[in-house]
C-alpha cells in the first residue's frame, strides 16, 4: 500500500475504540490464561516496558511496519522476533518516551521524525514478569536504519500488504520457555515466525488497521 493512502487511512485509529483482550487473545498460546491467573499478585508489582509498532514508507513509497530479531542469549526472550522498545528507566517521564527512546537506541530512528497516533492494550508477560506497553507510530521519511549490534541481531522490514494478509497466519509448535513444546497461533512474516506476546499485541494492531484500511 502507497503511503500516503495509509497515512489517510490510519489517521482515523485515533478515534477509534480498541479491540482490546479479545483481539490479543486470537493469538494467544494455549497456557496464556492460566499463567496470567497464576501470576495475579506478582503483576502488581511487574517491571513494565514501552514498544513501538512504527510505520514508515520504503525507498519506493510502499507502507511497511520494522520488527526486529533479538539477540540470542540467556534469557526468556533469546533470538525471538519483537518490536523495538525496552525497559522503563526512572528518567523517562512516560512509556510513550521509552517506546521512542528504545526505538531510537535498538533501529536508530530520531524520537523526533516519530508521530504516535495511539497507545494500544498493555499486555502482561508472565515468564519475565513484565506489563509492555504498545504504541503505534508513524515517521513520514525513509528510515536509515541502525541496529543496536549488542541486542538487535537483525532488522525485519515487513510490507503493511503482508502483515494484514490473513494467509500469514496459522499454528506452528514450537519450544516455550516452559520447556514445553505445543501448538500456538503464529504470523509467517520475512521468513520469520513470530508468536507470543509479540503475536498477541501485532494482533490488536492488525485489528484496529483493518478498521481503517
Amino acid at each position: 500500500m502507497n503511503f500516503e493512502t495509509f497515512i489517510k487511512s490510519v489517521s482515523k485509529i485515533k478515534n477509534l475504540h480498541l479491540p482490546g483482550e479479545d483481539s490479543q487473545f486470537k493469538m494467544s498460546p494455549p497456557f496464556r490464561k492460566a499463567l496470567v491467573t497464576e501470576n495475579r499478585e506478582k503483576m502488581k508489582d511487574a517491571k513494565k516496558a514501552g514498544v513501538m509498532a512504527l510505520f514508515y514508507p520504503s525507498a519506493n513509497t510502499e507502507t511497511h511496519l520494522i520488527l526486529i530479531l533479538r539477540k540470542t542469549y540467556k534469557g526468556v526472550h533469546s533470538a525471538q522476533v519483537g518490536f523495538p522498545g525496552g525497559k522503563f528507566e526512572d528518567t523517562d517521564p512516560d512509556l510513550k518516551y521509552t517506546a521512542l527512546r528504545e526505538t531510537h537506541e535498538e533501529v536508530g530512528v530520531p524520537v523526533e521524525t516519530i508521530e504516535v497516533l495511539k497507545p494500544l492494550t498493555p499486555l502482561y508477560i508472565p515468564p519475565s514478569n513484565f506489563t509492555v506497553a504498545p504504541f503505534v507510530g508513524i515517521t513520514h521519511q525513509t528510515p536509515k536504519f541502525i541496529k543496536q549490534e549488542a541486542e538487535v541481531e537483525d532488522l525485519i522490514e515487513v510490507k503493511l500488504t503482508d502483515f494484514i494478509d490473513d494467509t500469514n497466519t496459522s499454528t506452528v509448535k514450537v519450544m516455550t520457555s516452559y520447556n514445553l513444546e505445543l501448538e500456538v497461533p503464529a504470523f509467517h512474516l520475512n521468513g520469520h515466525v513470530v508468536w507470543g506476546a509479540t503475536a498477541m499485541m501485532l494482533s490488536e494492531l492488525k485489528d484496529l488497521l483493518k478498521m481503517t484500511l
